[in-house]
């Protein structure tokens, strides 16, 4: 296993640096590697375990599936000239037998909610001629033309979510690997402490920052939650915080670290093919809502200080900022490099290349971090490690992918999405919203992007004339949040479980934080200049202000304080006046900042300890 991911780490340095395959021959390089790691080290069921070595026949399937993959390059010209003259059986065999295998290792990596949805496609693909509804039926296809248009055509399995996965998603994960091993996950929680400790729920607003900044070089909601919160939600704990708070703050902000510039998740650079633009206005067009996203938490965290009485930490409890800085202040370099080298115009894969060279260089500084030749091979083989969900992800939703774009699904679902919201906009766009968070329940980020992209995306975009860039952002947000939105909020789930707290509470107090991810989607579909899309500088100015006072009102509404304990019609005020001031309308977004204040104003004039049976808990 150890040569096996040191040999897929640098097969994508090397590709990397000189120049990737062709599309189809890269891909079998990554997906066959990675299927054949998969079935050695993901056992069949968790009771079979590893403890007992790796039976028989999934070392059969290892090879088998790799050599599957392989097969599109050994015989890669007659695969090629057999899109004309037909495929033989065998090739036939072999593309049912790939098909197989990555459903069955995407089942072992990921879990069974997009196996289901995908083998559904399967089924739809071959037997949509006997659905009686016209809107989803089609003529049907056999299965000598479903397995080989799934397996050998660019449209598929190997499409261009499994591209990008192979030729820009690998290295930076590997990237993010890298960093992990130098230390910069303690630096960023070491900063975000020295940053915001002291002040009031400095606990909290600490957490918010280091996950946010963890976030960036994760790129996964769970695997943020547990790394960052096993150190900040004891402390959170220990400052008074609730469990189930400690959790929800911790699970809000590390889910937030997938829209989070400059390396956001895998689906943002999947986003650049189906949006047709350079990772770089990715990258900025994301910023805005990223920076209204976390000042949101941050906001939903100082309220709910307040509302306790939770004090900041003592001074001698916090790192110094100045000494912090001197002493590891260098570790920010590879972010640096890679913001730099994304921003004068390379592209995404040459930033990750500079990115991971400057990481290990900065690692070479100090002793504690200077790695061995066993620990290099040991990041080289973890880089590998960490990328094998995510490769088996983006490849069976390829298998959906490539579905929707032969039974013209697509084209039907968004007619689906049209006729019920009935030329609607707001209608179709809380369709859209629910779809991609039921979505997002069961599959992977990266997967349910995909979906969506493919589905969804088009009808918002054709039929109402938006931006690409602000539907795909809204798409890509709502299948992000999915992580913490009841009943299946698995980063609450996994905060919860840190924090020994009930899950369910966890979840819907993450929503109550997080409230501003469910705003700020409607918010640049309404006003795109968030998203700079045309955007001059006091319509950005104005519609930055109205949505970061517009949250801070919903906000404050759903954790019941603002200047001080809300009474119920206080908090329905806020509510209504914050969502008012999404409405990118001078007078609809004045006339929510004119209650806002009012509402302060009359708290401000109530004693801080003013307590009444009315308040609402």
């Amino acid at each position: 296993m150890t040569l096996l991911g040191v040999s897929l780490t640098c097969f994508h340095l090397y590709t990397g640096y000189f120049g990737t395959l062709p599309s189809q021959q890269q891909g079998a390089v990554h997906l066959g590697l990675a299927l054949g790691m998969i079935f050695i080290l993901f056992p069949a069921t968790r009771s079979a375990g590893r403890k007992k070595g790796v039976p028989w026949y999934d070392v059969i399937l290892a090879f088998t599936a790799t050599f599957a993959a392989y097969y599109k390059i050994l015989f890669y010209e007659e695969v090629l000239r057999a899109r004309i003259t037909g495929y033989s059986t065998f090739d036939l065999t072999i593309a049912a037998l790939g098909v197989l295998f990555v459903l069955e290792a995407t089942r072992r990596t990921v879990g069974m909610p997009i196996v289901v949805m995908a083998s559904l496609a399967i089924l739809y693909a071959l037997f949509g001629n006997f659905i009686p509804s016209p809107m989803l039926s089609h003529p049907g296809f056999s299965i000598d033309q479903v397995s080989p248009y799934l397996w050998f055509r660019e449209s598929g399995i190997f499409g261009t979510p499994l591209q990008i996965s192979a030729r820009f998603i690998f290295l930076f994960l590997f990237f993010g690997v890298v960093l992990m091993h130098t230390g910069v996950g303690k630096f960023f929680n070491d900063l975000a402490f020295a940053l915001t400790g002291r002040f009031t729920g400095g606990a909290g607003k600490a957490a918010v920052i280091a996950s946010s900044l963890q976030g960036m070089i994760s790129g996964s909601s769970i695997g943020n939650t547990v790394a960052s919160g096993s150190f900040t939600i004891p402390m959170m704990k220990n400052a008074r915080f609730k469990p189930e708070v400690a959790g929800a703050v911790e699970a809000s902000a590390s889910t937030g670290g997938q829209i989070m510039p400059p390396l956001m998740g895998a689906a943002a650079f999947i986003m650049v093919e189906y949006v047709g633009v350079s990772y770089r206005e990715i990258m900025f067009s994301a910023l805005i809502p990223a920076i209204l996203y976390f000042a949101g938490i941050f906001i939903g965290v100082h309220f709910e200080a307040k509302r306790h009485r939770i004090l900041g930490l003592p001074k001698d409890q916090l790192p110094s900022k100045s000494k912090l800085i001197l002493a590891k202040g260098y570790m920010l370099l590879p972010l640096l490099v890679i913001i730099t080298t994304i921003s004068v115009g390379f592209t995404a894969q040459r930033a990750a290349l500079l990115g991971i060279a400057c990481a290990f260089a900065v690692s070479l500084i100090r002793k504690e971090t200077r790695p061995s030749l066993k620990d290099i091979l040991t990041i080289f083989e973890k880089g590998a490690r960490v990328a094998l969900p995510v490769i088996s992800a983006v490849a069976c939703a390829g298998i959906i992918a490539g579905v929707v774009g032969m039974t013209g699904m697509g084209a039907k679902f968004a007619a689906g999405i049209i006729s019920l919201a009935d030329g609607v906009l707001i209608l179709a766009l809380l369709f859209t919203m629910v779809a991609c968070i039921v979505l997002g329940m069961g599959l992977p980020t990266t997967a349910n992007y995909v979906v969506t992209a493919t589905i969804a995306a088009p009808a918002l975009i054709n039929e109402f004339g938006l931006p690409p860039m602000a539907v795909h952002l809204f798409v890509f947000y709502f299948g992000i949040i999915a992580d913490i939105t009841p009943p299946v909020c698995l980063a609450a789930f996994a905060g919860a479980g840190i924090a020994k707290a009930n899950p369910m509470k966890t979840g819907f107090t993450a929503v109550k934080l997080a409230i501003g991810a469910f705003i700020i989607p409607y918010a640049f579909i309404y006003n795109p200049v968030l998203v700079l899309v045309e955007p001059t500088f006091w319509d950005l100015l104005s519609a930055l202000f109205f949505s970061l006072v517009g949250i801070m009102g919903v906000s404050s509404a759903l954790l019941g304080y603002f200047v001080r304990d809300s009474f119920f019609l206080e908090r329905l005020v806020l509510l209504v006046a914050g969502l008012a001031m999404v409405v990118p309308d001078l007078l609809t977004s004045g006339l929510g900042l004119l209650a806002m204040a009012v509402v302060g104003w009359l708290q401000s004039r109530r004693p801080d300890n003013y307590q009444a049976s009315t308040l609402s808990s």
